[in-house]
């Protein structure tokens, strides 16, 4: 309340105490008129005035007059704004409020009954006295009593907290709504949260069980999908989300162009997941590409790496792994060019793993600096240069993975404009740490391949993208508008983010983001969404009481918006966040505050994952055994060629005698 509306206020509330005073007065004036005639207290010119307001028919009744003094008494209770009563009780004041409103009306009945003489008038005026002041003590005292219990009601000051939203729904070409109901001055209103420009990127945080997949992503994805959009569905815990994604293309395959498929990678349920080789010769096309898969799969194996890149030990690593790649990538075409088979490769013994190396230009560069070490006898660094490349991928070294890895059933370019695809990657919350770096090269490939001009438009959502490490996401962000890409990433925390990457990384992924939602979080992240809000002008009162008033002090004073302690509180569908415009539709109002609704969507089919083949465990061995012996005879068969060759035998190392 401003300083005009609280004068105002006690201007009325002083006025309307007025009029039931003067009322009072003339009421007993006129219904105790004997009493006033037989002491003298009249005269000509007040009885002319009392004549003209008996005119008005004020005066018919003697209840009908009280009546009308007690609606001006409560006029003024209402608008009076008293001390706070700290030691008040509301049944005491409720009784001196009632006594004096019965003791009032009873004089009425006493007059009424006794009839106008001079001593009912004295009899009347006293006890009809006595009954307003009772009307009036205990009036004051239930407004004072409520306003301690309005403050109490009130602790956190809710009534006052909010701020505008936008209530309209506003569309564009790729524009995506949520429909929510936030509260504005103890109002509940209905609005929209319209992401006109998803392109620019869609970041959401909350802690587990905020709603972030009930409320925001499973809504985007109906939406997406909807318009035979390609997607790429990172699903950490698999098969929830995929599965959602194949009913969905099957409801919508009419809007999907022709030739349109479906695919899922996952490592729990071989029966229901393609094959894909990750590292695709055909997507390989630089050695930096080699190089960079070489870096997620290794930085997503050992954490510390992230801050450390640059370093010698960091990147020599990289540098042997990336040349293994690479050198399989020109060996007859790439035919052998898998992961499981760059893990069979670099298990090879020193010696014949850094010749063989050598026989390709771009490999020779990237290992020269091992094999120096080698021919110099520096075995104490060597061996743990090649300690940390090869412990680590061991850890990968698996039936199953060696058997969804040297696929070919899926090319992941899901942007594809002659043949778009809908791609589901699922994770193992159990094998974490294991398929970490697969799923990392997964999800990195698929940015690679997807992040081009003049593609299909198509949506990359990673949920829990803090259990995989896809520092290719960053670039993904920076340029997905100008390619038609809305890239959604989703994770619990700040904090939780800055175990997989770097804390520039981490800060980077959570700033380049144009859209962000927050549902439940506490520490720092709170504090970092806090800041994206515009601070508010309100109104601060300051109040002071004292034995006989309460005197308010209002001054305007910039607030937060939304507080770090509001979005540490929110409950499960609950989010905060700001939206972004697009320069031919610029928004006014882009943050919000609101309880996300959930559309009521088509009723979808019940069916599971398609299965797409039965494999047996001997499968599995017998695929895994022939790996091992492709990758033998093949280093065998280098080695040999380079023993016999004038030339290259200057590049074989012999081992130490």
């Amino acid at each position: 309340m401003n300083q005009s509306n609280q004068f105002s206020l006690k201007g009325v509330a002083d006025l309307s105490l007025c009029f039931s005073i003067g009322l009072l007065f003339l009421h007993f004036y006129y219904f105790g008129y004997p009493l006033f005639d037989h002491l003298g207290l009249t005269s000509g010119p007040s009885d002319r005035v009392l004549i003209h307001i008996v005119n008005t028919h004020l005066f018919d009744t003697l209840f009908g007059n009280q009546v009308v003094i007690v609606l001006f008494l409560g006029f003024f209770v209402l608008a009076i704004r008293g001390r706070k009563d700290l030691q008040g009780t509301l049944r005491g004041a409720i009784k001196v409020a009632l006594g004096g409103l019965l003791l009032y009306f009873f004089s009425g009945f006493v007059y009424e009954a006794m009839g106008a003489t001079a001593g009912t008038a004295v009899f009347y005026i006293l006890l009809a006295t006595v009954g307003w002041l009772g009307m009036l003590t205990g009036g004051i005292r239930i407004k004072r009593v409520l306003i301690r219990r309005s403050s109490a009601l009130d602790p956190f000051d809710v009534r006052r907290k909010g701020f505008p939203q936008e209530e309209d729904r506003l569309t564009s070409q790729y524009s995506l709504h949520l429909r929510g109901q936030y509260a504005l001055q103890g109002r509940i209103r209905n609005m929209w949260i319209n992401l006109v420009n998803p392109r620019r990127g869609i970041l959401i945080m909350g802690s587990s069980g905020s709603g972030k997949t009930r409320f925001i992503i499973e809504p985007l994805m109906y939406q997406w999908m909807e318009r035979g959009r390609a997607i790429f569905v990172y699903d950490y815990k698999f098969e929830d989300l995929s599965r959602l994604t194949w009913q969905l293309f099957q409801y919508y395959s009419d809007r999907y162009p022709a030739g349109s498929m479906y695919y899922c990678i996952n490592f729990k349920d071989l029966s229901r997941s393609h094959r894909c080789n990750v590292l695709d010769p055909s997507t390989l096309d630089r050695v930096s590409d080699a190089l960079g898969a070489a870096r997620t799969i290794l930085l997503s194996m050992n954490k510390t790496w992230a801050g450390k890149q640059g370093e010698f030990f960091v990147e020599s690593p990289i540098n042997l792994l990336g040349a293994a790649i690479w050198w399989l990538r020109e060996y007859q075409a790439g035919i052998y060019c898998t992961l499981p088979h760059v893990i069979e490769l670099i298990q090879t013994p020193y010696p014949q793993l850094l010749s063989i190396l050598q026989t390709v230009p771009e490999t020779r560069s990237l290992v020269s600096s091992l094999v120096q070490s080698y021919v110099n006898k520096s075995t104490e660094m060597l061996d743990g240069i090649m300690a940390s490349t090869v412990i680590p991928l061991g850890r990968l070294v698996s039936p199953d993975i060696y058997y969804i890895l040297t696929g070919n059933q899926l090319v992941m370019d899901i942007n594809d404009p002659g043949r778009p695809k809908v791609f589901c990657l699922g994770g193992d919350p159990r094998r974490k740490e294991a398929l970490a770096p697969i799923l990392s090269l997964f999800i990195e490939q698929v940015n690679r391949l997807c992040n081009q001009p003049k593609r299909y438009p198509c949506a990359l959502v990673c949920d829990e993208f803090a259990t995989v490490r896809a520092a290719g996401m960053l670039n993904t962000f920076a340029t997905a508008r100008s390619n038609d890409i809305v890239p959604v990433i989703v994770v619990q925390d700040i904090s939780q983010l800055k175990l997989e990457y770097s804390d520039d990384e981490a800060n980077a992924v959570v700033n380049i983001s144009g859209n962000f939602f927050c549902g439940q979080a506490a520490g720092k992240t709170a504090e970092w969404v806090s800041q994206r809000f515009p601070k508010m002008l309100k109104d601060r009162e300051s109040v002071s009481t004292n034995s006989s008033d309460t005197s308010i002090n209002v001054a305007p004073q910039w607030e937060e918006t939304v507080t770090p302690a509001t979005i540490s509180a929110l409950s499960s569908g609950e989010f905060v966040g700001v939206v972004a415009d697009d320069p031919r539709q610029e928004l006014t109002l882009k943050a919000f505050h609101a309880r996300i609704l959930r559309e009521q969507f088509p009723v979808l089919s019940g069916a599971g994952l398609p299965v797409v083949r039965t494999v047996d465990n001997e499968t599995l061995k017998k695929h895994s055994q022939q790996i091992r012996e492709e990758v033998r005879a093949l280093v065998q068969e280098e080695f040999g060629k380079m023993t016999r060759d004038r030339i290259m035998g200057e590049w074989v190392l012999k081992p130490y005698e």
